[in-house]
């Protein structure tokens, strides 16, 4: 998708760059974090999925902050006064006078400062993978100095993104696309300056002067910003509300739950809860699980775990284009994948087996099929639940399928050894296992 005409506002001697966009009422101003570019928000389907939401409800403006994207550079670094003298820039320019806030990341401690600043212009903040203190951010020198050692030697490569979104991992698309964002966002020497600046933020003192509705939103175990700067946000604004979620992923456009989050925010802005759309269909469940991979991790180290995983997505990605597989969401050391025919989901993962074995790991299978439930990019229902059971009761490079996939694969090169009725938690009669085998 093309982005959205770019516009101006001027705020004292610099020219801040700003989008506006959305079909809804409601006013809705996002405020980046620390670098952006307005047009690469537009190059990614996953970033465009997350604004067009925004959209469906709310008349939208985003921006770029001096000193990055398509704004001014080259202006000397801005202190907080002036950073939120171009937000009021902004939303003047676009004929808004009130607007719910929402900021990302260190846009997150912006917005908050904003909020408390300009309450008669903020009436709803919402604050995701946020920070009230530096160090909830780069929690040391040492940390500190190793940013400074990626953006000396990897800047624009793309290489940071695992740490922002590592549910992307081995996707070289999403990489690339991060490498641009970098680019586009601010030059090396621009990073170091805007970070010697993120250094001395601090809004712990001025948290209890916020006086709208807010919400804070963070990821449990973030590996950019602390969940304590989070919870410190909720803590000190009054009568703030705190969702707290599992997961690593930094950014709110990636990771299992992002519906969940857009889900949210939607609620709390509008006050309508939105209504899930849920479909009834059959579809054909793998789970897949990598066999003692806390011990396999413990032995190779975490960098070269790291890289045997990445290995290992590709992988998974090649094999399941070539059966038609969709992969719901990866499960840690795992995948939750639907078919639309079984004996497709069985070879998927016998081949996925297999190529685990060449990495040096053994993966495990279960394969069932059954009527799902689909909602936002999720599956759930009995089938699902049937279906994970099955792999758990599978060995090394096993894997495991229920009669019914079993009497629907025939005509197909497989076969399949009885393996017998086991009883299964959360199952209320026994099932009969088979193991399939390439004929």
């Amino acid at each position: 998708m093309k982005a959205h005409p770019t516009r101006y506002a001027k705020s004292g001697d610099v020219h801040v760059a700003y989008q506006k966009f959305g079909r809804g009422k409601l006013n809705l101003v996002i405020v980046p974090g620390w670098i952006s570019n307005l047009d690469c928000c537009w190059d990614h389907p996953k970033s465009v999925a997350w604004l067009e939401r925004f959209a469906e409800y709310a008349n939208v403006v985003m921006f770029d902050k001096r000193g990055t994207g398509l704004s001014d550079r080259g202006k000397g670094m801005p202190g907080m006064d002036e950073r939120m003298d171009d937000i009021r820039a902004v939303m003047d320019h676009a004929d808004i006078s009130e607007a719910a806030l929402f900021g990302l990341s260190e846009g997150g401690t912006l917005a908050a400062l904003f909020a408390a600043s300009h309450p008669d212009r903020c009436r709803a903040l919402v604050l995701q993978g946020s920070l009230a203190r530096f160090e909830q951010w780069l929690e040391n020198q040492a940390a500190f100095d190793a940013f400074l050692g990626y953006v000396r030697d990897f800047w624009g490569t793309g290489a940071g993104y695992l740490r922002y979104a590592p549910s992307m991992a081995g996707d070289a698309d999403y990489q690339g696309w991060w490498a641009r964002r970098e680019r586009a966002g601010a030059s090396p020497g621009a990073v170091v300056d805007l970070m010697n600046l993120n250094r001395q933020i601090s809004i712990s003192e001025i948290l209890p002067a916020v006086q709208c509705p807010t919400l804070v939103i963070h990821r449990k175990h973030d590996l950019i910003v602390d969940i304590e700067g989070g919870r410190e946000l909720a803590r000190s604004i009054p009568e703030a509300q705190m969702l707290e979620l599992q997961g690593d992923d930094h950014l709110p456009w990636v990771g299992e739950d992002l519906e969940i989050i857009a889900d949210r925010i939607e609620e709390f802005l509008t006050g309508a809860k939105p209504v899930p759309a849920i479909d009834r269909t059959l579809a054909t469940v793998l789970f897949t699980d990598i066999v003692a991979s806390t011990e396999c991790a413990t032995r190779l180290g975490d960098e070269a775990w790291g890289q045997l995983i990445l290995s290992f997505e590709a992988i998974v990605d090649t094999e399941l284009a070539r059966f038609r597989g969709t992969k719901v969401k990866s499960l840690g050391d795992g995948h939750l994948v639907t078919f639309d025919g079984p004996a497709r989901a069985v070879y998927a993962a016998l081949s996925l087996a297999e190529r685990a074995v060449e990495l040096g790991i053994e993966i495990r299978a279960g394969v069932h099929i059954g009527e799902v439930q689909t909602s936002h990019n999720d599956v759930s229902g009995l089938a699902v639940h049937i279906a994970a059971r099955v792999m758990s009761e599978a060995k090394p490079s096993e894997c495991l399928v229920s009669r019914t996939v079993r009497d629907l694969a025939a005509g197909s090169d497989l076969s399949f050894e009885d393996r017998g009725q086991r009883l299964m938690k959360g199952v209320s009669e026994p099932i009969r296992l088979f193991e399939a085998l390439k004929s």
